[in-house]
């Protein structure tokens, strides 16, 4: 990988993070208890929470991502970024455009 593509790679980075940092906040808020004192039907309190349910694991996704995303932004400038963890061959740089946060090639990534 090339000085030039890491610098792109990592403007990329930094536009999703900033991305994923503001779902984030967003995700978070509509996550919130749902108070027992709000005038709800039984059915609609029942579709609120797991609507609830349903965006804690969005929140859970986002943050993890988040996180990857942070590591690989620390990590590109090391020797070993955009390596395969397993094969130690060069990641292909589609996929670390697409997926940033990918420490396997494609073909280690489908075993």
């Amino acid at each position: 990988m090339t000085l030039e593509d890491k610098l792109e790679l990592k403007e990329k980075i930094k536009q999703l993070i900033k991305q994923y940092e503001a779902d984030v906040k967003s995700t978070e808020a509509m996550t919130q208890p749902i108070k027992p004192e709000n005038s709800l039907g039984r059915i609609s309190r029942m579709d609120a929470i797991n609507n609830k349910a349903v965006m804690e694991v969005s929140l859970r996704n986002k943050k993890a991502k988040l996180s990857k995303l942070k590591i690989a932004l620390d990590n590109i400038h090391n020797e070993g970024f955009g390596l395969c963890t397993s094969c130690k061959r060069p990641i292909q740089a589609g996929r670390l455009m697409f997926m940033p946060e990918s420490t396997r090639c494609v073909r280690c990534a489908g075993r």
